[in-house]
């Protein structure tokens, strides 16, 4: 992505958090998306359509690792294409260029989360062949429950703490 992709990037970021309605949650600046594209070892990788020279859709993901296949695979964090240029192919462009990069490197799952209410997308995503893991549920620690896992203050809470294992005398 060059330096322009990246600030049409981070706009349609937070016109994607304004879609699924949360626009407050939205936090993302140019300067964090470009550290986490760069460098050695990238958190994130990242695809983008253009019309007419425009930026019109992205596709941000990462690696995952199946511990039961024990290899990688691509967990897509956001694919969006602009209200304007839906039903032109550029979501299924993005999703086609990141199951390439699946099949070249021998990645047996691309995987990605979509809102229960997003009909539409929903729709896309199975007129591809994808299917919903709908006996999951996803889970996330954030702000204050986060913090409170990660630093117990109570005893009760320490006494459920798990301890890091130690290595016996005999074997060291």
């Amino acid at each position: 992505m060059s330096g322009d992709d990246l600030e049409a990037v981070v706009g349609l970021v937070h016109e994607l958090a304004a879609y699924e309605r949360e626009p407050e949650s939205c936090r993302l600046t140019v300067e964090q998306l470009r550290a986490a594209l760069s460098g050695p070892s990238p958190a994130v990788f990242g695809h983008v359509a253009e019309v007419d020279g425009v930026v019109a859709g992205y596709a941000l993901w990462f690696l995952s690792f199946s511990t039961w296949e024990g290899v990688r695979g691509i967990w897509l964090e956001d694919l969006y294409v602009t209200p304007a240029h839906r039903g032109q192919g550029l979501g299924r462009a993005l999703l086609a260029e990141l199951a390439a990069i699946c099949a070249e490197r021998g990645y047996p799952r691309l995987e990605w989360s979509v809102l229960d209410w997003n009909a539409p997308a929903i729709g896309f995503y199975r007129s591809l062949g994808a299917v919903p893991r709908e006996e999951w549920t996803t889970f996330r620690l954030t702000g204050d429950a986060l913090g409170a896992l990660s630093h117990p203050t109570s005893p009760a809470a320490c006494a459920d703490r798990a301890t890091p294992p130690t290595t016996p005398a005999s074997a060291r």
